[in-house]
């Protein structure tokens, strides 16, 4: 799709978009305010321009009349540009943000090696079994053995017992013609040079017929606040579907040391893990849905987490990884039944969870490592992944440390009176007028304004600061001259999004919510610090900066700088991979050897215990400013004067 130039007048501000952006959306990329209170969903009416020249499609709007219309007037948010477009501002629109400050660190991280699409970690193959006879009486797994040997040249081989109770109908009904599931047996470590004895596999599943062409495989990541799951076609690779879902556990706690506490109670660990498999079943039910499959056309399941969620999704004891030493039952998962896991899959389907590091840095962290290609690189990283439970990976392909810490579920829309998930109608990008202090706020979708996600709670503190509506301790002002501050049943809040301007409910945002964001970026920002001090490093040595996590399309690193989440440095070493376990988990499910991988890299990634340093809470506290109480550590920082009368 080629790109075509907006230019917003008077201001003379160009934008260069793909052909078919919406007005209101260029005009977010290009740093100009234009007031849209619904998030673009067309009926606030606020968002009005006038098209000089330049072709555009979409319907004028309702909400303008006929000679509106006939003057060329138009709504930002439904207008699409189709060529190069002049467009006149209304009313006090001005330019936000310095051109050259636009695109500060957008940058994607770059991916990873292509996986081995060849060898995924179960084979599916079809083979033709020769029919009894009275002179050849072998039993059917001895001539399933047989022809697999002879027609794939399988010769290690062993079989699942549950296999027995299939393989009569099976081979009957596929008239002597079967598929076959086979995945390296538990008990054997393949060689990962290709030298020395062909892997032991073994037989888990036999499908009557040649089902070769329907092999699917289902990534997830088991995240504490919310669930992700990805339907892959393993014969090219491709997504053919994608679901995501609240973690039903929530509503047992907000983090890990609750739902630990949780499941010490009379049969509080079985509640648990019945939660999780009611949120994962439904998101398998969407999966295979919307790609229109049968369950039995999925292959395998593979999927990560942190140590906690893996511990609580097989239903083992958590209560040792919350006291010190803080011991894990198990770091290296083996494979089990999906089924009997408690998935709604048919039998013989296995389920594979990512390698753990320790009892705070679980197999969603290692699978973000292998996504990003950090533990390939030669440059020095530092691997930050924003969530519930923050975790920090720094080093290369010579060494790896790694750190975590609380930060809560405000960064993914938990602990927020408006928080959700990055779902069609979550505020996720803000812009404040810095006369008028009105909002333009884009949602998900472009929907009518329901929440707040992560990118946006990120994006309205920093406008917030530098618009001065609140102070460095995240306060309102009062004396702002807008009726949007208002006192509401937690206090202070800010109206983002009327129900008369989203036909809903107001959307708002709390002093207690800014103070959740504090603490969870206090404790990220802090967390970094305390590992690079550890390696004897500051922020200037590290050439590389990978921001993970479910932000959905869109995280300004430059407003995450300023509100003191991410160091203050050159924007270019940033880069952003979103969901990193989820992409690691996808990897995981096309290739066998990214599984072997993880392996390697939980056991040679060294962890340092956060909860043990007396340095952090130190740096926590520090950190519970905006953007920092050390003005040294931000020295870009551009916050204005506090306006008159701010909070003290």
């Amino acid at each position: 799709m080629k790109n075509v130039t907006i230019t917003f007048q008077p201001l003379d501000v160009r934008v260069s978009v793909p052909q078919g952006t919406t007005v209101l959306d260029a005009a977010m990329e290009a740093g100009v305010h234009i007031n849209a209170a619904c998030g673009g969903q067309g009926i606030c009416g606020r968002c009005r321009v006038r098209l000089v020249s330049g072709t555009v499609d979409g319907a004028p709007g309702g909400l303008l009349a006929a000679q509106d219309i006939e003057d060329g007037f138009r709504l930002a948010c439904g207008t699409r540009v189709q060529s190069d477009t002049a467009i006149a501002l209304i009313h006090t629109s001005r330019l936000q943000v310095p051109p050259q400050e636009l695109h500060a660190g957008r940058a994607e991280a770059p991916g990873p090696a292509p996986a081995d699409l060849t060898i995924p970690p179960v084979r599916k193959v079809c083979v033709t079994i020769d029919s009894p006879s009275l002179t050849d009486t072998a039993s059917d797994a001895a001539r399933l053995m047989r022809a697999l040997k002879q027609q794939h040249g399988f010769d290690a081989l062993t079989l699942d017992p549950a296999v027995l109770h299939e393989l009569p109908q099976a081979a009957r009904a596929g008239r002597w013609r079967v598929t076959v599931l086979l995945e390296p047996h538990p008990c054997h470590s393949p060689a990962g040079n290709g030298a020395g004895p062909a892997p032991l596999l073994r037989i888990i599943r036999v499908e009557p017929g040649d089902t070769t062409p329907r092999a699917f495989a289902i990534a997830i990541d088991v995240g504490t606040t919310s669930l992700w799951g990805r339907l892959l076609d393993l014969r090219t690779g491709e997504t053919k579907a994608l679901a995501s879902h609240y973690n039903p556990q929530i509503k047992y706690g907000d983090d890990v040391i609750t739902r630990m506490v949780r499941a010490q109670k009379p049969g509080g660990r079985e509640i648990l893990r019945q939660s999780v498999l009611e949120g994962l079943n439904s998101i398998i039910d969407r999966l295979v849905n919307d790609a229109g499959i049968e369950p039995g056309c999925i292959s395998h399941v593979i999927a990560a987490g942190n140590t906690v969620m893996s511990h609580l999704l097989l239903g083992l004891e958590t209560r040792h990884i919350r006291q010190a030493p803080y011991t894990p039952v198990v770091n290296v998962f083996p494979p089990v039944s999906a089924q009997q896991a408690g998935l709604r899959l048919p039998a013989g389907i296995p389920l594979q969870l990512f390698p753990a590091v320790a009892a705070y840095v679980g197999g969603d962290i290692v699978a973000g490592v292998l996504a990003s290609g950090l533990s390939t690189r030669p440059e020095l990283c530092l691997f930050i992944d924003i969530g519930t439970n923050g975790e920090i990976v720094l080093g290369n392909r010579d060494w790896l440390m790694t750190a975590s810490c609380s930060a809560g579920p405000a960064f993914e829309g938990g602990g927020l009176r408006c928080g959700m998930r990055a779902a069609p109608g979550a505020i996720e990008r803000l812009h404040i007028d810095p006369e008028t202090l009105e909002p333009m706020i884009i949602t998900v979708g472009h929907a009518a304004a329901r929440g707040i996600c992560g990118s946006g709670a990120i994006s309205i503190l920093a406008c917030f600061l530098t618009a001065g509506i609140i102070d460095q301790n995240g306060r309102f002002n009062t004396q702002c001259p807008t009726k949007r501050i208002r006192t509401g049943p937690d206090g202070r809040e800010f109206v983002l999004s009327s129900r008369e301007e989203n036909g809903g409910e107001d959307v708002v945002i709390t002093e207690p919510d800014i103070s959740n964001l504090l603490r969870a970026k206090a404790a990220m920002f802090a967390g970094c610090q305390c590992l690079l001090e550890k390696a004897s490093l500051q922020f200037n040595d590290l050439q590389q900066v990978i921001i993970a996590g479910a932000f959905g399309d869109f995280l300004n690193v430059r407003e995450a700088v300023t509100i003191g989440l991410l160091p203050d440095i050159a924007p270019e070493r940033f880069s952003f991979i979103g969901n990193a376990s989820l992409l690691g988990a996808q990897l995981g499910c096309l290739s066998g050897a990214v599984l072997e991988a993880a392996e390697r890299i939980s056991r040679n990634m060294t962890n340092i215990e956060l909860s043990d340093d007396s340095s952090f809470m130190d740096r926590y506290v520090a950190a519970m400013f905006l953007p920092h109480t050390d003005a040294r550590l931000f020295p870009n920082a551009a916050l204005p004067k506090a306006r008159a009368g701010a909070a003290q």
